[in-house]
């Protein structure tokens, strides 16, 4: 029996939400024990998650409750590489909300402290575990498309457009191609602030504090392996963005996109390379049915606050579940993790060499030589 505690902080205007404090919950072998959050009205996300003790303090629900596993909620990297740590240090396994810190200097520093400890990392990227781009992924490697060219990533595009968009955002849709491609060789990034390139002192005030951040408007050329160029864009407030949110794989074939919008189906255009004005024709990807997670209860959704109604509550309630119960099996070493804290740096290079590419105005190569943001404060 694996004992969890979850840190789940809702005070302080928080935004996110995405119900990785029910990543556990009704999963077999597990115990949930506790949950720290300094909310004074948290008692009633305390009932629902099934936790036997509250506590006010991240670090001393640690250090009362000495978990096998910690839950991270917040979707603060400042917060996480800080928490991160602690729970390594401590001995605990970690799953995380995204991102993995605000820069390469501190992923490298919590990578080493989770080898040198052998606790594992999970990061919720949840395309990983999601059906829907398990199938895309699939399909492309069988060559349903033909040979991959370019693979389109957008932003979501609304007033955090640019720099906050990628860092939110752009963060699953990079981690998606990076999945799917592998680590790009390089990448050559434009970046404007009010129609100028951006300079290094062009900082953003963010919605919130979710690291260094600049520019209003991004375009990023990834160069991955096999010849597949990955564009990255974002601008601000480019009206109905929600509608842009995805991932579109154009190949010799055929096209592969998904929306993060409605159901977020998988839908293909066996156009090429891009679809033809008379007759292109896009068609829902029938998904293989999910197995049950073997002796796990049903989350009751409108219990836990879940509209079943309404898709993305469901895609983000059942993939952290898949990405715990990964975590779980990866401890017991019957398998290893989709989203482990490695593959988690590679979208954290990406973004920090888009920022290193603009401001030197010339391509950047991977893995980073340089582990420093440009936009960061001396010495993170």
């Amino acid at each position: 029996m694996k004992k969890v505690c979850i840190s789940y902080d809702t005070g302080g205007g928080r935004r996110g939400g995405h119900y990785t404090h029910y990543s556990f919950t009704g999963l077999p072998g597990v115990e949930i024990a506790a949950l720290a959050d300094s909310n004074p009205e948290a008692e009633k996300t305390f009932r629902l998650t099934g936790a036997k003790r509250l506590y006010t303090s991240f670090v001393t629900m640690m250090e009362q409750e000495k978990p096998d596993i910690v839950i991270l909620c917040s979707r603060l990297p400042k917060e996480h590489y800080e928490q991160i740590r602690f729970a390594l240090n401590h001995h605990c396994h970690v799953l995380c909300e995204k991102p993995l810190a605000e820069t390469p200097v501190q992923a490298d520093e919590l990578i080493e402290l989770s080898h040198r400890t052998g606790c594992l990392v999970q990061m919720a990227h949840l395309a990983r575990f999601a059906p829907t781009f398990r199938t895309m992924k699939k399909m492309i490697e069988a060559g349903e498309i033909g040979q991959v060219l370019t693979c389109y990533l957008r932003g979501k595009e609304d007033t955090r457009g640019g720099g906050e968009d990628m860092q939110v955002l752009g963060t699953h849709v990079l981690d998606a191609a990076a999945w799917i491609f592998g680590m790009p060789e390089q990448v050559y990034s434009e970046i404007r602030w009010q129609g100028r390139f951006l300079k290094a002192d062009d900082l953003l005030t963010t919605t919130e504090p979710v690291g260094p951040c600049g520019g209003d408007e991004i375009f990023s050329l990834y160069r991955f392996k096999n010849g597949v160029n990955g564009i990255f864009e974002s601008r601000r407030l480019i009206e109905n963005g929600d509608q842009r949110l995805g991932i579109t794989v154009c190949g010799s074939k055929g096209i592969l996109t998904i929306r993060y919008t409605g159901n977020r189906a998988l839908r293909i255009c066996r156009d090429f390379p891009v679809p033809m004005e008379d007759r292109s024709d896009f068609q829902e990807v029938p998904l293989p049915e999910e197995p049950e997670i073997p002796g796990s209860v049903k989350l009751e959704y409108e219990k836990l606050g879940i509209n079943p109604k309404v898709y993305y509550h469901l895609y983000f309630a059942e993939n952290n579940r898949r990405a715990a119960w990964n975590l779980l099996q990866s401890i017991e070493g019957k398998e290893t993790l989709t989203a482990g804290i490695d593959s988690a740096l590679v979208s954290l290079e990406m973004i920090t060499g888009a920022y290193q590419s603009a401001l030197r105005h010339a391509p950047v190569s991977f893995p980073l030589q340089d582990r420093r943001h440009p936009l960061a404060k001396e010495g993170e």
